[in-house]
């Protein structure tokens, strides 16, 4: 279930430590097109694959399949063992059909599962498009969900309590209902689809520790990545079945492994420690909305302390100073900046996180533009915005390139800049979508920049 808060969710960049103050706010930003350019979509995909040891990875995978989010575990590995047939209802986004079209052609090529579109009929999986509030009056904190046995919200509803709705006394897979919202940005009606009907072919759990993972409710990746692919690819080979035990598959694993990734045969374990049911809660804790601050603060606390205690050297820790950082740049910006380049200190040199960098670029490079240090601001976003548009996060992609635009101008390269200011649109209007929160977000990225002497 990807939660209300997923997506982008970035703060508000103009409170990322002021300069001194200045007398006026800037009016560049009202110079936006009155005709923003058209959406921009991503094209070829072309996913890394992962770079872990086998070993890892088939741990990975037993973690992801016989657990659930909560904690509880489940008695035996499921998945459809027929053919998989998926049909579409209710009222669809209008980049819906495009969105869905790509992603069953990866699920086809790249994890090689006999999934297809049926325009009619019964369906094994069927995805619902409704109304945001509709989700959210159906479990108030999701913003898009995934249930075994039913084939609509209305069924949903009348089932909610019911045994066959509940995960855990899941046996086997023969149909399941996808609800997806229908008026949100284009990005998370894409991201909803990517993560909910993963959950449905594949692992039903998340993982903290996974850095290159969809399956992670950190939501740093708005698409599959390699590493997804590979755990689904696996779900699916012949020396599997559901009804097999734990042990069963784990048995069979490194065979399949050494087939699909050979690769991951000659990379060294790293086994990162597990994730301890109090540094979930704490980070849950800090970033949901029903505390008060100061409550979220102390959450937020703790949740570092624990990856200290832990002697953690890996994104964990750098999450949980991200997530202070966030949480402080308003009262104390100065502080806040500390606990960025904390976490990108943890970052450095760690394989599979430039998502990750790319998200602290944001927040380093908003400092670094409002202080009038274009040049250093530059060097990070430059690679930022690579990392972004080959993970597909336009939301992502289109800030960084709003904030390359105004560090441009500070080393008065204005040519440039108007360029990859216009270019940046036509990614927010996908990533954000409404014309006047792609304008929001410009007037808030300008007022960061400092007033001339």
């Amino acid at each position: 279930m990807r939660g209300a808060a997923a997506g982008l969710s970035m703060l508000a960049l103009a409170a990322c430590s002021m300069p001194p103050p200045r007398a006026e706010a800037p009016t560049r930003a009202v110079a936006a097109p009155a005709s923003l350019p058209p959406v921009k979509v991503f094209t070829a995909r072309k996913p890394s694959p992962p770079q872990r040891s086998n070993a890892d990875i088939a741990r990975d995978f037993l973690d992801l399949h016989f657990a659930l989010e909560g904690g509880s575990t489940l008695p035996q590995f499921t998945r459809f063992e027929e053919p998989i047939t998926l049909r579409v209802t209710g009222d669809p986004a209008p980049n819906f059909t495009r969105d869905l079209n790509g992603l069953l052609a990866r699920l086809q090529g790249e994890a090689g599962i006999d999934i297809r579109q049926v325009s009619g009929g019964a369906a094994n999986i069927t995805i619902e498009s409704v109304s945001r509030a509709e989700i959210r009056r159906a479990l108030p904190k999701a913003a898009c969900f995934v249930v075994p046995n039913v084939s609509s919200l209305a069924e949903f509803r009348r089932n909610r309590r019911a045994p066959r709705t509940n995960w855990s006394l899941l046996r086997n897979r023969q149909q399941l209902a996808v609800f997806i919202p229908n008026d949100v940005s284009p990005q998370e009606v894409r991201d909803c689809l990517h993560e909910e009907l993963a959950q449905a072919i594949g692992p039903l759990n998340d993982l903290y520790r996974l850095p290159d993972s969809i399956f992670n409710d950190d939501n740093i990746h708005a698409v599959l990545t390699g590493f997804d692919m590979l755990i689904l690819r696996a779900g699916y080979a012949p020396e599997l079945r559901t009804g097999m035990s734990r042990s069963e598959v784990a048995a069979r694993l490194p065979a399949i492994l050494a087939r699909l990734n050979p690769a991951g045969e000659r990379i060294p374990a790293q086994w990162l420690a597990e994730t301890p049911r109090a540094w979930v809660t704490a980070l849950e804790q800090a970033l949901g909305p029903q505390s008060s601050l100061k409550e979220r603060l102390r959450a937020a606390n703790r949740a570092a302390e624990i990856a200290r205690d832990l002697g953690w050297q890996d994104h964990r820790r750098a999450l949980s100073h991200y997530t202070l950082g966030r949480m402080l740049h308003v009262r104390e910006p100065e502080l806040a900046q500390k606990h960025f380049r904390t976490a990108e200190n943890y970052l450095a040199g760690l394989p599979a996180t430039s998502m990750h960098m790319a998200k602290l670029a944001v927040q380093l490079s908003a400092y670094d533009i409002a202080h009038g240090r274009g040049a250093a601001a530059l060097a990070r976003l430059l690679p930022a915005a690579q990392s972004a548009a080959a993970h597909e996060n336009a939301a992502l992609l289109s800030t960084l390139l709003m904030l390359q635009a105004e560090a441009l101008e500070l080393e008065h390269r204005n040519a440039e800049a108007r360029r990859v200011r216009l270019d940046s649109l036509g990614w927010a209007r996908y990533g954000f979508g409404p014309d006047w929160i792609v304008e929001a977000r410009l007037e808030e990225i300008a007022a960061l920049r400092p007033s001339a002497p």
